[in-house]
């Protein structure tokens, strides 16, 4: 089995979105349909516009089984040093512990490398202790308190 990470495409839509909703915290806000909602493939158009941000996918025979967005974000602090920010990182249910979320995460450090990002980073929601020791495995430490405001 060939794993290949690429971004994604407007056809790898609905298949981010499963994976998005098939999750205990994203059951509850996102609205896996058919047809999905136009909304999601609007926001997918933003993205795919974006010279500073990229929807991955990793394909298995020819099937998507995993997906991240990452975001590359200049800056002036560190010495004017870009950053890189992995967000909303999944594994098709069935695939999960198999080594394929390490092969993204390690691709996304490389990715974050070649676009000259000196700091990779992420947020993972409290309730996901796997998902911190499974960061933590692959280097990542919790050095700072996440804080966010729902503006809906």
């Amino acid at each position: 089995m060939t794993l290949t990470i690429r971004k994604a495409t407007r056809a790898d839509v609905p298949a981010i979105i499963r994976m998005l909703a098939d999750d205990i915290l994203g059951a509850k806000r996102e609205a896996y349909a058919d047809p999905l909602p136009q909304a999601y493939y609007d926001a997918f158009e933003t993205i795919a516009r974006s010279e500073m941000t990229e929807q991955i996918v990793a394909e298995q025979d020819g099937r998507i089984v995993g997906s991240m967005q990452l975001t590359y974000i200049p800056g002036l602090s560190r010495q004017g040093m870009s950053r890189a920010v992995i967000e909303a990182v999944r594994i098709d249910t069935p695939l999960r512990g198999k080594g394929l979320g390490s092969v993204m995460i390690r691709w996304a450090i490389a990715r974050a490398r070649e676009k000259g990002c000196g700091v990779i980073q992420l947020t993972s929601d409290k309730a996901r202790l796997d998902a911190h020791r499974f960061y933590e495995r692959l280097g990542f430490k919790a050095s700072h308190i996440g804080m966010k405001m729902d503006l809906r």
